[in-house]
């Protein structure tokens, strides 16, 4: 073992010590009571993915290090929204240290410009822009072994009736499949609520994007499904989640308002993750939120969220 290495798992052992002191950290009790003890370093049972870089105050810049981190907190998972535009290098240093571990790297943002009429058009000039997004997307897979990308089909066309962009959507999407399909790469479908953070995009429920996937009917075509988005646009996260189950691959999750973690909102996660697992979902559930306290009590605060909601018994 280097001396780094040894110096790193001083810290974590250092910071796991911490956690599991929680009530000290705070100088009061904490306003989560665990019904059980658990070590900092016991695995989740679901596989919970925090972003690169959330845990910077414990854990400092470098991803490597994070990854490490995350690991010995217990996670299994990470994600990485920005992982197209990092240097190749990094691209591999990372996957290489997640493959080292045994974690999972969540789906990375492909395309979602919120700008853009895209995926709605049928022309020439946009399937040639579809598919040619699809091809370094696979660039970016065959680097680091990552299953999904994620895509947001952009904004509706106010000239074009909403069954024809659809339709348009399922054309186009059907041309990315063929690239990304043989390389073993999956889109992910992301709805986004328009209510309150992406006024004038064609994709917001489930429902909607279950529809596409069917029409599409291409196994590299599914959905991630976003927990807080779906909580403003539509609710009924459990019922939903069920009648899109074969065609969901992944989550996001955050709580709402204030898309900050679990425990800080109105979503009842514990029972939401606690169906989820009941499912045998296998796959990662990306932490995309903020941390409701600054520094590292909010960084401690973050992971003893994550312990209590995932104490749960199926």
């Amino acid at each position: 073992m280097d001396n780094s290495r040894r110096n790193f798992l001083k810290k974590t052992t250092a910071a796991g010590a911490a956690i599991l002191a929680g009530p000290a950290i705070f100088g009061s009790p904490s306003p989560l009571k665990a019904k059980k003890t658990v070590d900092a370093s016991t695995p989740f049972q679901l596989k919970y993915a925090p972003s690169l870089g959330m845990f910077r105050e414990h854990a400092g810049p470098d991803p490597v290090d994070n990854i490490k981190f995350c690991y010995d907190m217990g996670f299994r998972g990470m994600f990485d929204n920005g992982l197209m535009g990092r240097p190749a290098a990094d691209q591999v240093k990372i996957a290489n240290e997640m493959q080292r571990l045994g974690m999972e790297l969540g789906p990375f943002v492909l395309y979602a410009d919120f700008g853009k009429t895209s995926f709605v058009l049928n022309n020439p000039e946009t399937k040639e822009f579809v598919v040619n997004k699809m091809k370094e997307g696979v660039e970016v897979a065959k680097r680091t072994g990552v299953k999904w990308a994620l895509v947001v089909p952009g904004r509706y066309d106010e000239r074009l009736h909403r069954d024809i962009q659809t339709a348009n959507i399922v054309d186009n999407l059907r041309y990315c499949c063929d690239v990304v399909e043989k390389e073993g790469l999956t889109i992910v479908l992301e709805p986004l609520n328009t209510l309150r953070d992406h006024p004038g995009l064609i994709l917001t429920s489930i429902p909607q994007a279950y529809s596409i996937c069917r029409a599409v009917n291409r196994p590299s075509c599914k959905i991630v499904m976003d927990l807080y988005h779906q909580q403003i646009t539509e609710g009924n996260l459990i019922p939903n989640m069920d009648a899109a189950w074969s065609e969901i691959a992944a989550f996001h999750c955050g709580d709402h308002p204030g898309r900050q973690e679990p425990t800080t909102g109105e979503i009842n996660y514990k029972n939401v993750f606690k169906h989820i697992h009941s499912k045998k979902y296998q796959g990662v559930i990306c932490m995309e939120h903020g941390i409701s306290i600054k520094g590292k009590e909010g960084e401690t605060r973050l992971i003893e969220a994550y312990r209590e909601v995932d104490q749960f018994e199926n």
